[in-house]
């Protein structure tokens, strides 16, 4: 019985290990950048996206005013909205992130936009960003690129 025990609470010891392992975290003063990951796109699509979770952990409001990166022409922050009975694609001015809160950026909801892609997304690769916040803050991190199941990015119509 004791055995059992054992080699059952290494098996759950290894997979959180494994899992803390894999939750990748950074931090810009008070606001970390957690999970951070790119959309694969097949070749010859232009476009793709980063998603993460944005942790404010001070007691004033920040937000995210930039990003930049040089894995492709132009990065923007966006959002969908419902318009028309259709979900469109908009740029928005910044993303904000309360105090003491988190803020998720996801497939169908607030994004990091990559436009004119240098090179294809493929899954196992990764792609370097830095968002800028407005006090001043950076955070510079490495999204691993991974297939995402959910909206079908290429259906999206993209209107500013």
């Amino acid at each position: 019985m004791l055995r059992y025990a054992t080699n059952n609470f290494l098996k759950m010891l290894a997979i959180m290990l494994t899992l803390s392992l894999s939750l990748n975290s950074y931090a810009a003063g008070s606001v970390s950048v957690i999970n951070p990951y790119a959309r694969a796109v097949p070749a010859g699509q232009p476009n793709s996206a980063a998603f993460m979770v944005l942790k404010n952990t001070s007691d004033q409001d920040r937000a995210v005013i930039h990003a930049r990166s040089n894995a492709s022409k132009v990065v923007e922050l966006h959002t969908h909205k419902k318009e028309g009975g259709m979900m469109r694609m908009r740029q928005v001015e910044k993303i904000v992130v309360k105090a003491n809160s988190e803020t998720v950026l996801k497939p169908g909801g607030l994004h990091i936009m990559f436009i004119g892609l240098k090179q294809p997304f493929k899954a196992g690769n990764k792609a370097e960003l830095e968002l800028e916040f407005d006090n001043g803050e950076k955070v510079k991190f490495t999204a691993p690129i991974k297939m995402v199941a959910g909206m079908n990015m290429m259906k999206m119509k993209k209107q500013h």
